[in-house]
């Protein structure tokens, strides 16, 4: 098969507010976002001026974390909530490039992706990859929809992706509350694999860039190692090394690497017992 999706129909693009997919999109490098993300990216960047850096380097840990997961680890199933728009080595072509029966459900809020959606549903004939349109502050709705239940098998281990997506959970949104949701669904074996902007490096200037999402109508919180650990990782068994700069997570040669403090994007992987 070559993958479903769902969305809500009648959803519309508004250009007129930046998202921060399309805004991710550009700091990628990428075509796929209109003048107001452009803008908002910009003004971001003033204060923030490793973020071109940052996404760079959590493109690659997102590759890294899932050839781990089913090289090392044994998942075949993966939940990617805030998919971001398609670009390179997205998580199904990585994992069914090693294990072709891999099945991947894409989860988004941003309705340009959904209209991208079809470059994410490619798949092997052996896998399956579907989309859903939905909001990782709703959680409750991603797991039971019948799409995310004809493709993923809830009684074998799931690898939940939430990368560069929890720091547009402010605490008030309850994000404990969320990943605890999310995590509860699955079985053990399970394995979450997560990645945060932090702030840990530049203080000041990272209120600076949390400010400029706030004015453009994004909620955005800059969290430490510590916090992301207790807002995602409560209860679970890390993988080594932990929770570290992204650029240090499982490097695949010994090349020289971006600092930390170039980098500020922390992430790790875990497994439910």
């Amino acid at each position: 098969m070559t993958g479903q999706g769902t969305g809500r129909a009648g959803l519309e693009i508004d250009t007129t507010r930046p998202h921060p997919a399309r805004m991710y999109d550009y700091f990628l490098g990428g075509k796929n976002n209109f003048a107001v993300d452009r803008e908002t990216a910009e003004k971001a960047l003033q204060s923030w001026g490793t973020v071109r850096t940052a996404a760079r380097e959590n493109r690659a840990f997102l590759g890294r974390a899932v050839r781990f997961l089913v090289a090392e680890a044994g998942i075949r199933q993966f939940l990617d909530i805030g998919t971001g728009l398609p670009s390179a080595n997205n998580v199904h072509e990585v994992a069914q490039g090693l294990v072709p029966s891999c099945r991947v459900v894409y989860v988004d809020n941003d309705p340009i992706v959904l209209a991208h959606a079809r470059a994410l549903l490619t798949s092997s004939p052996e896998g399956k990859t579907a989309y859903i349109h939905a909001d990782l502050r709703e959680p409750e709705r991603i797991l039971s929809d019948p799409v995310t239940r004809a493709t993923l098998d809830f009684s074998q281990p799931v690898g939940l992706m939430l990368v560069a997506v929890l720091h547009f959970v402010p605490d008030e949104a309850q994000p404990r509350r969320i990943v605890d949701t999310l995590l509860d669904a699955l079985p053990s074996g399970s394995y979450l694999a997560a990645s945060h902007a932090t702030s840990e490096y530049y203080a000041d200037r990272g209120a600076a860039a949390a400010q400029v999402y706030h004015e453009r109508g994004i909620p955005f919180q800059f969290r430490v190692a510590d916090e992301l650990c207790e807002v995602a990782f409560r209860g679970l068994e890390m993988v080594e090394p932990g929770v570290v700069s992204v650029s240090d997570w499982h490097p695949d040669s010994d090349a020289p690497r971006p600092l930390p403090a170039e980098v500020t994007w922390d992430g790790g992987v875990a497994r439910k017992p």
